[in-house]
């Protein structure tokens, strides 16, 4: 069997200590821009869980400061989390009955109780937990979560006290909210929102890595003192209107360790406390998870967490937090996200983040007391929005219609029960649709296949009658006994149903394997009927009518390619595929994020092999996750010259914070214009220096919409964000033309 080849040429940091000493600069940066996003996020949430705002400080300090050490991720951002306010408002509320102190008291020895399990949860190896959920429930029960989170805080964006408690009502209350919103409260929420959901739309990447709550903090603070929200009185505009500093600003204790709250264990067994110790417990595990997974697929270096381990470590920082009034913790993905954009290398960065969180606090309390509540609602706003966008939707259901049902489902009856319930009603939706379709219940829960070594590190698995989420769990442990960087042949011939749940587990595993080396290969899945056009829908043997193959028409576009490919003798794949990374241009920094790629043109010209496709660009994950498409090009076996690795894009105003990280711009003083408008890095500078000749460089100069990545001479060509005509591909490839014929010269 072939091995596939793989360009990885990553140096992957040391741990502890020597990624101290090698990387502090990059962490500390990276650590600080965190923090200042941490600080509204944590104060928000805290405000919007019913605890005290100091509640959710004490948690992230803790997850940076000391959970660090036991950690078993490399990236995340351990802290409060969004996800996890509906539970902590709801133990606040159904435990204090009235009573708010009260209620804080009893819902943080829940907390502290959950911890204990979660510390269990890790030592029993229970870090493949996730696993088991089916993914559109995971994903309604993250949108459900995302829909009461706006229901409760658009309220507090308006100024308004709402009189309802659960979400539907809440969400009937809200005209109500607006009819007697308070303007100045209201200017400050809907500049904030506006803010928040205006960055993202600018395509300008620099603008992207400005923190959205840094700048609404800048705004709001200044915009609160100008409307004297930080002073008792009434104003009049039509109406009259009171201004409640305490209500409307942030409350912090006079002194940092004032704000210390002891748990209260004197129900803690009552069958209210055990509901939200499961729900901490359950609900916080799986997110906790699932964000450690996520930020593994988006580490630069492909390093895996100990999930085990980073279940024992947050376990562990729950219940300290919990015994001295904080939030509880997860693994955090906006955060995690933000630590890998701001060139984050090792745990340390989450280290930094509690200690710039610790320091601020206690030296700057006072600036924190002028935050608006209205603009810490606007952000929370806007993460609800990110976890229920309609493009969640939407998503969901070019996924497969089995997918949307449980999606909806799920959010359905979380919305009208609890989060518990929810999730366990859409494992239910998903179990009865395989019955319906025909699943063995016997096989739906034992997996009886084997790994064939066909030869040294060569293996073959025929996949059980139905791959599901039910055995996914078996299959997992099943696949870790093989190294990733193995060859892999997945035997559908004898299988008639495989989930999407199950197929997302594989293209997870593609990717781990194809990144160190090894592949993965299906035989005999073309057997089986997609539910839908997505390359990880779920699939069936054809053999009762039910589904039918979707009929593909091609586009305008498509079908010009087409042509052009078959008057050049090239090959033309319109599909959409997951297997994208097997073209082995992994290493480049734009395709690194390829989740998807289509349309992919694959020729051969004088200067080296070379293929066009549009990519499926992923940026962050989960609540953070923006995908958009791109068209780039990859020519490899370039034999006519050696190139030297470097990158070669666009340069913007923070780069002077990255090169104090570590990053170095390599400037040629004689042309200016050159080294104005480009960014270019890399190991080898001298040789980079050599090669960029001044015909090169006059070049690139005078063809300023092209950027370039190269490793092991290979090259990446791409343009701004966007899909490209033929006729603009056509240009690209002539460019690629020029550029390496002026090397050869």
């Amino acid at each position: 069997m072939k091995q596939e080849p793989n360009l990885m040429q990553f140096h992957t940091p040391k741990d502890w200590f020597q990624g101290l000493k090698d990387h502090w600069r990059s962490d500390a940066i990276s650590g600080f821009l965190v923090f200042l996003i941490a600080l509204p996020l944590c104060l928000g949430i805290s405000t919007a869980s019913g605890f005290p705002p100091i509640a959710g400080i004490y948690t992230a300090i803790i997850g940076g400061i000391l959970v660090s050490f036991f950690s078993g991720s490399f990236l995340t951002i351990k802290g409060p989390a969004a996800g996890l306010i509906a539970i902590a408002l709801g133990a606040v509320e159904d435990l204090g009955r009235g009573n708010n102190l009260v209620g804080y008291k009893l819902a943080l020895a829940t907390i502290v109780v959950a911890g204990v399990l979660q510390i269990l949860f890790g030592l029993f190896k229970a870090g493949t937990l996730a696993g088991f959920f089916p993914a559109a429930a995971v994903h309604g029960l993250l949108a459900s979560i995302g829909i009461i989170i706006i229901s409760k805080q658009i309220h507090v964006l308006f100024g308004v006290k709402p009189s309802a408690k659960e979400p539907l009502e809440l969400m009937a209350e809200i005209p109500h909210t607006i009819a007697h919103l308070n303007p100045y409260v209201s200017i400050i929420g809907l500049l904030s929102l506006f803010i928040l959901f205006l960055l993202p739309q600018l395509k300008n990447k620099f603008v992207k890595l400005i923190p959205g709550p840094l700048v609404v903090l800048f705004i709001s603070i200044p915009l609160g003192l100008a409307l004297s929200l930080n002073l008792d009185h009434d104003y009049f505009l039509g109406n009259k209107y009171h201004i409640n500093p305490t209500a409307l600003l942030v409350n912090l204790p006079d002194s940092f360790l004032a704000g210390i709250t002891f748990p209260d264990f004197s129900q803690v067994f009552s069958f209210t406390s055990i509901k939200y110790i499961i729900m901490f417990a359950l609900i916080g595990s799986i997110e906790s998870l699932l964000s450690s997974k996520a930020v593994d697929v988006l580490d630069p270096f492909k390093r895996k967490s100990n999930m085990n381990k980073d279940l024992f470590a947050v376990g562990i920082g729950n219940t300290i937090a919990g015994l001295i009034g904080g939030l509880p913790m997860i693994s955090e993905i906006v955060r995690s996200s933000a630590n890998i954009n701001n060139g984050g290398k090792t745990r340390w960065a989450n280290f930094f983040h509690g200690f710039f969180l610790l320091t601020f606090v206690v030296a700057a309390a006072a600036v924190i007391k002028l935050i608006p509540n209205a603009a810490l609602a606007a952000m929370l706003i806007f993460t609800g929005y990110r976890l229920s966008s309609p493009k969640e939707f939407i998503k969901t259901f070019k996924i497969g219609p089995d997918q949307f049902l449980i999606f909806v489902s799920t959010i359905v009856v979380t919305l009208a029960t609890d989060l518990l319930i929810g999730i366990a009603f859409g494992i239910g939706v998903k179990f009865l649709q395989h019955i319906f379709f025909g699943a063995d219940i016997k096989s739906m829960f034992k997996m009886n296949t084997k790994i064939i070594e066909i030869e040294p590190n060569n293996y073959e698995i025929k996949m059980p009658d139905e791959a599901l989420f039910t055995n996914l769990l078996q299959f997992e442990k099943l696949f870790d006994k093989i190294n990733s960087n193995a060859n892999v042949i997945l035997d559908f011939s004898e299988t008639v149903m495989v989930d999407h749940t199950f197929m997302e587990a594989l293209h997870s595993r593609e990717d781990e394997f194809h990144r160190a080396g090894g592949s993965i290969n299906y035989k005999n899945m073309d057997r089986l009927t997609s539910y839908s056009v997505h390359p990880l829908s779920s699939r069936k043997l054809l053999n009762d009518g039910i589904f039918s193959p979707t009929k593909i028409v091609l586009t305008p576009r498509q079908q010009e390619i087409l042509k052009y490919a078959n008057e050049n003798s090239f090959e033309f794949d319109y599909r959409k595929t997951s297997s994208i990374l097997k073209f082995s241009f992994a290493p480049f920094v734009i395709a690194r994020r390829a989740k998807f790629g289509e349309n992919i043109l694959i020729g051969q010209a004088p200067f080296g092999n070379f293929f066009f496709a549009d990519i499926y660009v992923q940026e962050g994950a989960m609540m953070t996750k923006q995908e958009y498409k791109m068209t780039i090009l990859f020519i490899s076996d370039i034999e006519a010259v050696r190139i030297p690795d470097f990158t070669l894009e666009k340069e913007g105003v923070l780069d002077a914070i990255k090169e104090f990280g570590g990053y170095k711009d390599i400037d040629f003083a004689q042309y200016p214009s050159f080294s104005d408008y480009y960014y270019l890095t890399g190991a080898e500078e001298h040789k980079i220096r050599e090669f960029f000749k001044p015909s090169i460089i006059d070049l690139l100069t005078s063809e300023k919409s092209y950027f370039i990545e190269t490793n092991n001479n290979s090259m990446l060509i791409h343009r701004e964000i966007d899909i490209l005509t033929l006729a603009q591909m056509k240009e690209m490839l002539t460019f690629a033309k020029k550029l390496i014929d002026t090397t050869v010269k």
